[in-house]
């Protein structure tokens, strides 16, 4: 599949299409008509509240494709993916490998750049057993959203030599730092050939430290296509010093597979489809 062919073109969304006519509309009924100027500069104004909006809401496909749930045929087949954000780390992916291992489950690990580097053979190891790493940018840095189309490319592309250099599997699919991003995102996102994931539901196991919440979060409503998300990096710990995720992975195994739901990549549903 040559996914970089696919997605050689972007193609604005119809959300960004509109934005553009209006902001080209309120140009020129500004010039036309003077005393228009505060209406068009209000439109202008609610517009790009309107852009914000969108890039705050890590689910939203308004500025572009972006993955809520698989494809129908993965839900069809009762698939849903475990996608698992931050990582590698040193003490918290090894006991989370092993409990994927133990329920035959397969995840997708959202790797960050640097973090990979210090972690090379752990970052190899995700892929060796079977799972699929991810791009999660190169330094997961707190300002990703407010990166202009150069500074995605440079993030993503960094990303992309690393993991690739690592496990030599280049990423199919990008997680934005905490889901947030802007109009911008998508044209690089296509020129490197990856498609945006987010989820379904979250558990928010980096901040809560109560692993039952965390698991009834992700089984509320659970079902065949959902995109599942939790954390190897920056894990919050239980009460008792464990990371949250080695608490609440198993009983979320647990109860998928006693749906007769199974746990596989996202890769693995566009192999398939």
């Amino acid at each position: 599949m040559n996914v970089a062919a696919e997605y050689a073109r972007w193609q604005p969304s119809p959300f960004i299409r509109a934005s553009l006519l209006l902001h080209a509309g309120a140009v020129i009924a500004a010039a036309l008509q003077p005393e228009w100027w505060l209406w068009a500069v209000t439109a202008v104004a609610i517009d790009q509240a309107a852009l914000t909006t969108a890039g705050l809401w890590p689910r939203s496909s308004l500025l572009g494709p972006n993955w809520t749930r698989l494809p129908a045929p993965a839900a069809a087949r009762n698939e849903i993916a475990v996608t698992i954000d931050d990582g590698p780390d040193p003490e918290v992916t090894p006991v989370v490998l092993d409990i994927l291992d133990r329920y035959q489950a397969k995840a997708t690990f959202f790797c960050i750049g640097e973090r990979a580097l210090r972690h090379p053979a752990l970052c190899r190891a995700i892929a060796e057993r079977g799972h699929a790493v991810e791009n999660h940018s190169q330094g997961h840095r707190h300002h990703f959203a407010f990166l202009g189309y150069r500074g995605f490319v440079r993030e993503l592309e960094a990303a992309q030599g690393t993991l690739t250099g690592i496990t030599g599997i280049r990423p199919l699919f990008f997680r934005a730092p905490a889901g947030l991003r802007n109009p911008l995102l998508e044209p690089a996102l296509q020129r490197l050939g990856l498609r945006l994931a987010s989820w379904t539901r979250r558990g928010f196991d980096a901040r809560s430290r109560d692993a039952d919440a965390v698991a009834a979060r992700l089984l509320d409503r659970l079902a065949a296509g959902d995109i599942l998300l939790l954390h190897d990096g920056n894990a919050a710990r239980t009460a008792n010093g464990k990371p949250v995720i080695t608490e609440a992975l198993p009983r979320l195994l647990a109860a998928a597979a006693a749906r007769d739901l199974k746990a596989v990549t996202l890769r693995s549903t566009l192999e398939a489809a």
